[in-house]
Formats: C-alpha cells, structure tokens, sequence
C-alpha cells in the first residue's frame, strides 16, 4: 500500500483477471476457488491456481484474499474446513467469510487464518464490527448502502478494518438478505448462484429493482476523509480487460488524491456501464435516478476495449554471487522484501576451462518465468575454479523461493472435525410474526395456538397490545439511527414488551441494552449446526433457521431452532424505495403497494421505515405436511384476521390453506 493511503482492492474471476489487477497497481486482489464463493459462475480459481496466485501476488507485495462467503450445509462442512486449511497452507492473506458457523470452526481449527466478514454478514454499524473484532475477525465489509455520514462513523467508531464498495454493480437488496432468486427460482444468492431477477422488467417493461452501477471516481477526496482502509472494485465476473481499466483508473486517482476527470469518468463508462453510474447512497440521494439498465450503446462501447496484454511487471532484483576456494558458493537475493542468502557446494580446482565471471552473471540473469529481473548481478569470483552450471541454476531457484517466501505466517492448522451435538427441541412451540397490527385477531385461540407473537417495533409502538410480549427489530440499523431505536426499545419494554425478533448481530447489544430477551430472526442465514451453535452460544435465546433449507436439513440441525412453517417469504429488504416506483406513493401508506412481475405474480411491499421496503413472496410457504420440524414460526403479511385464522384451523388438521402455496421440499 501507498504511504497512508487506504488499500486499492481489486477482484479476479480467473488467472488472467488477477494478472490484470497486478499489472494495474491494485495493493491486494480478491478471488474465489472452485467451491464456497459467492460467484458460482465465475471461471474461478483451481487449488493449482490458487497457491500460484498466492505465490504471485507475494512477490509483487499484493495481498490476496479468496472467498469462502456462501452459506455452507451440514454435510458440506467437513469439505470447507479441508478447504480453508488448504488455503491456509497455499499463503492466501485473509478469507472473506459470511457463514458464521464456518467462521466459528476456522477460528477454532485454523487460528492463524485472518478472517473478513463478507458484505453477505450485512454489517452496516459499529455494534456489529463490534461483535467480529470479539471473534476474532479483522476486517468488515460494509454494507454498500451506508451514507458519507454513517461511513464515516463506522469507520471511526470500529475496532477492525472497514472495507467499502467504490465500482461495480450494486445489488438492490442489503447483501445477504436476498432470498428472491432461491424462493422464485431455485437459485440461491446466498450459494453463489443468484438469477438475478432484480434486472428483469416488470409486467409494465419497466425496471423498478434495477440500479446503475456504482462509481465512487467523483468521490475520492470523500472517500479518504471517511477512513475506510481498504477500497474495493466489484467484479469477479469481469473480463480482465474491465479489471485492468478500472483498477488503473483508480490507481491514478488515489495515488493523486483527486476527483476523476471528466475524460476519466467518461472511460469508466466505456469499460462498463448500465445507463451511466450513481453514487446515490453514499450521496444520501436514494432516488429514481438510481435505476438503470444496459443498453445497446453500453454493451456496443465494451466490445470496442483492447484486449489486456498480459502481465509485463518485472520486480527489481540484486543478485550477489560469492565462489572462494576451499568456501561454499553463496548467493544473495535481495529487493523490496528484504536479502535472503543460500550456500551451495564448494567449487572445485579447475583441469581446463575455469568459472569466469561474465558466465556466472549470464547464468544467474537467467530470471525467465519469475516475476523478476536481475537489475543488478555482483560477483566475488576466485580465480581458476569450477562450478556444473546445473548447480549454479539449482541454487538461483533456492535464492529466488526462499526470498518469495519471506514473511510468510506461521500456518496452525487442524482439521479433525466432529459435529456439535444439539439439544431436542420442544416441538410444540410456536411463534409468530404479524406484520401490521390491524391484522391481529382478537380472538384467544391466536394467542393459545402461540406461545409468543411479535409485532414490528414500530406497529408495537403505534397501539396499546397487551397480548404482546415481542417486538420485531428493523433488518437494518444505521449508526445514525441507533439512539433512537435504543429509545424506541426501551418504550416497548416499558410498555410490557420482554422480547425481540433479532435479525443481525448488530443488533445484539440494543437487545440487550433495553433488557430484551433476543431471538434470532431467519435473518441471520443459519444453514448448518455450527452456525446455530454460534448463534445460541451468543445470547440469541433460540433462533429461526434459513428458509432455504430443506425439512431433512431442519430436522438435521435440531436444537433450540425454528422453522418458517408458514408465511410469504420476505424476499428483499430495500434501501431504495421500489413503492413508489411500482404503484406510486399513495399505495405505500396502507400496503397496497406491489411489484407485478412479467408473469403477472403480484409481490407485496411493505413500509419498514420512511422509505425503506421489504418485498415479499407471490406465495406463501407452508410445511404442515411435515412432521414435526422442531418450533414453529409464522410470518403473517396480507392476512386479515379470519384468513389467519382459517390458516391456523388448516395447520392443526394438516390440510393446505386456500390458494397457492409454495412447498417446502
């Protein structure tokens, strides 16, 4: 890294892309393998390529980080652990991570891998930079929808490195709360395999959920007051061309603390655009403007790029070449990483032609095939003795693998592995979610057939609800909105509220702050039983699993666990309005609006804040065909009152409610 310059972080979706962001001046380079990364189908890096990328980007002073950040399954648990050792001992530099089961096993069995929390965690306050710097994470990659002003904050107030988003595309759902390509489409985002369904239009043709990428090239100055320490470009997808355009791009305008030119905005465009750029959130101006597609002219410009050359950095080298009679041959490396000397044989007398210097220095120069060259070559030659070239060629390799391996960690690594038993769970209990308060019944048998109920906070505050002892925090909490939540909290609490839905661990120390009993929301994307050991072991008094898994992965997990047995499946938590967009912003205050896709499905959107959306499934899920899979949970959205209750009459007599109903498999 430059001087105190945060780091210019570039992504690799295959060997020539890393290349290209080595070539371009990126300080560090991220990539995933074959298994376990957030992009299923990027070409991706074999083991082979990863420990030469490891190796490569060493030499060059570039930091490599490799992603391990899709949500992992109980029977694949044993696998990532083999994996994440194999990195480890490959000399990868950090692991970028969202599973926190998978997080809690490397801690444990690999302590000298660094970890980073993936923007898939969805940490976006400092309580949740908090919460990693105690489990032993070093950095936390921010959420992309933080503003100047709440960057800024975090990065002040965090214990760990803060990583930001300053190119590329730019999901319209908060990273790692997206369920709508699994639910819709039997993709999962969170396995590294989204459809993308946000870039289709809707049944008008328009492109509500759609945004432009981002450019932060207008912001560097910003930027740099903020304090994050390590910036990153998105796009592991990317041809190397766009990853060496861009990286230099950026290269330049740090390096010279300065705004892009317009001539240099206008070239990012042309390496990639939808529409043009927005630097809306950072900008606080969450707008229209935000929206954008690739056209015909976007796609026209990228095809015209020339084609990235390869790498051409060579790293200055200085090699000094020792042959004393009756002394072993010595050669010293030495560069920007320090001098590393090796001994070889001793030279033997010469019956004929002797050693001269200027074959020695021809044979030592030979750096073909390395990431050097020989900038300058000294020799201490004696005269009249020999040496076999193949021994001389010999201990140049030894010289140039031991300076490569120079400040390499110690690597602890343990791979023995046997699962965390979980207690039996009560089978009977239940709990619910109702999303508007004007859709409670009022009759006993709702709140004899559940053991709690929770109401969204700010419904919970709107009324007076005695039969209510939950409330449901927001998905998100920006720093800037914590003192007032923690206000609203302890109202609730006085007001008979002892429970909370608790979706984040970021949301760990409000709970606990107001005297809330916490319980873990599906939120939290716990897919495995180390996660849910986790997340039980840090306060969360039972949790929700993903709604992605199966009723044979539930029952699996066991535990103080629930499982979404019935409900409309909230598919996307918006930081960008999609209500007014959709059906406009009359419709938004009583829940009328909706998203109706190309197919003619009608996808409710609900009001969490202001402006803030969740959107929710065409359909709701129902799992009454089961058996027991441990607690239960319900998630009422446009229910009235009676149609709760007939879904209730139809769950205790194992009979499908009206309608079309998604299955759990």
């Amino acid at each position: 890294m430059r001087n105190d310059l945060p780091e210019l972080l570039a992504p690799a979706g295959g060997f020539p892309a890393l290349e290209a962001a080595i070539e371009a001046g990126a300080d560090a380079v991220y990539f995933g393998g074959e298994n376990f990364g957030a992009r299923a189908f990027a070409k991706n890096f074999s083991r082979d390529e990863i420990a030469a990328a490891a190796k490569l980007c060493r030499a060059f002073g570039v930091k490599s980080y490799v992603t391990l950040n899709t949500l992992v399954f109980d029977r694949e648990m044993r696998d990532m652990l083999a994996y994440a050792a194999f990195l480890e001992e490959a000399g990868v530099d950090a692991l970028i991570i969202a599973d926190m089961g998978a997080a809690a096993l490397i801690r444990e069995k690999i302590p000298t891998m660094p970890l980073h929390a993936s923007t898939q965690f969805s940490g976006h306050n400092a309580d949740a930079a908090r919460f990693l710097a105690a489990h032993g994470f070093t950095r936390m990659v921010a959420a992309r929808e933080l503003s100047r002003e709440d960057l800024t904050a975090l990065c002040k107030a965090s214990p760990i490195e803060i990583e930001t988003f300053i190119h590329g595309a730019l999901c319209v759902c908060h990273s790692g709360q997206c369920l709508f390509s699994s639910m819709v489409g039997g993709r999962s985002g969170n396995r590294g395999m989204c459809a993308q369904p946000c870039r289709l239009p809707d049944k008008s043709g328009n492109y509500p959920l759609s945004l432009k990428d981002l450019s932060m090239a207008s912001r560097i100055p910003e930027l740099l007051a903020a304090g994050a320490k390590s910036l990153k470009i998105e796009g592991r997808m990317k041809a190397p061309e766009y990853v060496f355009g861009v990286t230099k791009i950026y290269r330049r305008l740090l390096d010279e603390r300065r705004r892009a030119t317009p001539e240099e905005e206008r070239e990012l465009a042309e390496i990639f655009s939808r529409s043009g750029f927005t630097t809306g959130y950072f900008d606080g101006r969450i707008s229209s403007s935000m929206l954008g597609v690739r056209r015909a002219d976007d796609k026209e410009n990228s095809r015209a790029q020339t084609p990235f050359a390869g790498l051409q950095k060579k790293l200055p080298l200085t090699l000094a070449a020792t042959l004393r009679r009756d002394a072993p041959f010595t050669l010293t490396v030495t560069g920007a990483r320090g001098s590393v000397t090796v001994t070889g044989s001793v030279p033997e007398a010469a019956r004929t032609a002797p050693l001269d210097a200027a074959a020695l220095e021809k044979n030592l120069a030979k750096l073909g095939g390395t990431p050097y060259f020989a900038e300058k070559i000294d020799i201490a030659l004696d005269d009249g003795l020999i040496l076999r070239v193949s021994e001389i060629n010999a201990l140049r390799r030894d010289a140039l693998a031991a300076y490569a391996a120079r400040g390499e960690r110690e690597h602890v690594v343990h791979t023995d592995y046997t699962p965390k038993p979980c207690a039996k769970t009560d089978t009977s209990a239940r709990t619910a979610l109702v999303m508007r308060a004007t859709n409670l019944p009022a009759d006993d048998a709702f709140y004899t057939f559940f053991d709690l109920v929770f109401l969204p906070l700010a419904e919970y505050l709107g009324g007076d609800f005695p039969r209510v002892f939950g409330v449901a925090l927001p998905g998100v909490i920006f720093d800037g909105e914590r003192e007032k939540l923690l206000a609203d909290l302890k109202e609730a609490y006085a007001r008979g509220a002892r429970h909370a839905l608790c979706g984040n661990y970021g949301h760990l120390a409000l709970c606990r702050e107001a005297g809330l009993v916490p319980h873990g929301d599906f939120r939290l994307n716990v897919t495995n039983g180390e996660a849910a050991a986790f997340a039980l072991a840090n306060g969360f008094a039972d949790l929700i699993l993903s709604p992605e898994l199966s009723a044979a992965q539930i029952r699996d997990i066991g535990g103080s666990v629930r499982a979404v047995v019935y409900g409309r499946i909230p598919l996307m938590l918006l930081e960008k309005c999609a209500a007014k967009e959709t059906s406009g912003c009359e419709k938004c205050a009583d829940d009328r609006a909706a998203l109706i896709d190309r197919m003619g499905k009608r996808f409710p959107i609900f009001r969490e804040e202001p402006h803030r959306n969740i959107l929710v499934n065409c359909v709701p899920t129902y799992a009454a065909e089961h058996p027991p899979l441990g607690g239960q949970h319900f998630i009422f959205t446009v229910e009235r009152p009676a149609e709760i209750l007939r879904v209730l009459d139809a769950y205790r007599r194992h009979l499908p409610p009206a309608g079309e109903i998604r299955r759990l498999k």
